[in-house]
């Protein structure tokens, strides 16, 4: 009854589900994989940003770079603001407009200093026109923002190059900037929230991350990998019983074919007459 398991076409039929299993599977586990980090990060995110401020010096040093583990934190510096050496960041997008952020370095006093992104300003009317930006304030301030990692083109996905017009930059990279200053500069930046005394005027600031929803979808769509799996093998299944049942019906019916034309024939026959005898 089964022998039609063996024939091309569910031969074919068993190599597609044997190979569909185990990719489900392995779709279902990177899922669940993306699902563990993003849940990590996001738990991770929410506890830095809800953490007591910390000296941005406790959290990082000169030409040290940020842990991972302290993105977000939020910290605290005191210092002066260096407009002379303040910086535009290229084509960074906010309200759905592209725009710069205001990169502009704090200096402790202590020879170091470190990036503040003061926040972000709309493009210009071109390409090659200046937005306009307005001054940091004058004078000691403390700045209370949270820590970022430096950018690479790997983390941040843009591509850095040359030939950008004095005074911008693409990447907020501190190795590559901290180059062309007479103070030593922290590792990563600061994002700034508030600073005191407060500014008369200042860029727009830079919204605080969204934690989301801590990778909800991928738990979602790994339990769906799986249930595909289910679905895959029993629809299999489903089709064999099938196959298996029309065959059956089939052969019956053409023993039941058999048999009548067997009774046909059996009354069609003459009756043999008896012998005659004298």
């Amino acid at each position: 009854m089964y022998r039609f398991l063996l024939t091309p076409r569910w031969i074919a039929l068993h190599i597609v589900v044997l190979l569909v299993i185990p990719a489900f599977v392995f779709l279902g586990q990177w899922q669940f994989g993306r699902y563990e980090e993003r849940s990590t990060s996001s738990d991770r995110t929410t506890a830095n940003l809800d953490a007591p401020p910390v000296p941005v010096s406790s959290l990082t040093s000169a030409g040290g770079a940020v842990r991972e583990q302290d993105k977000y934190r939020t910290v605290t510096a005191t210092g002066t603001f260096d407009p002379a050496r303040q910086l535009l960041v290229r084509r960074r997008v906010q309200n759905s407009a592209v725009g710069f952020y205001v990169l502009t370095p704090l200096t402790t006093g202590t020879g170091e200093a470190v990036l503040v992104n003061r926040g972000w300003v709309r493009a210009g009317a071109t390409a090659d026109a200046l937005p306009e930006v307005p001054a940091p304030s004058t004078g000691e301030v403390t700045v209370t923002g949270r820590l970022r990692l430096a950018e690479t083109e790997e983390s941040s996905g843009i591509r850095d190059r040359a030939g950008l017009p004095p005074g911008q930059v693409l990447l907020i990279n501190t190795g590559a900037i901290g180059k062309g200053l007479p103070y030593r500069l922290l590792g990563g930046y600061v994002e700034l929230v508030e600073q005191s005394p407060a500014a008369a005027d200042a860029p727009e600031p830079v919204p605080a991350p969204d934690v989301g929803e801590g990778g909800g979808l991928n738990l979602a769509y790994g339990v769906q990998w799986w249930l595909f799996i289910g679905i895959a093998v029993g629809g299999w299944a489903l089709l064999i019983r099938r196959e298996a049942a029309d065959l059956k019906a089939e052969a019956a019916g053409r023993a039941g074919k058999t048999g009548q034309a067997g009774e046909t024939e059996q009354a069609g026959e003459p009756e043999t007459a008896a012998p005659h005898v004298s």
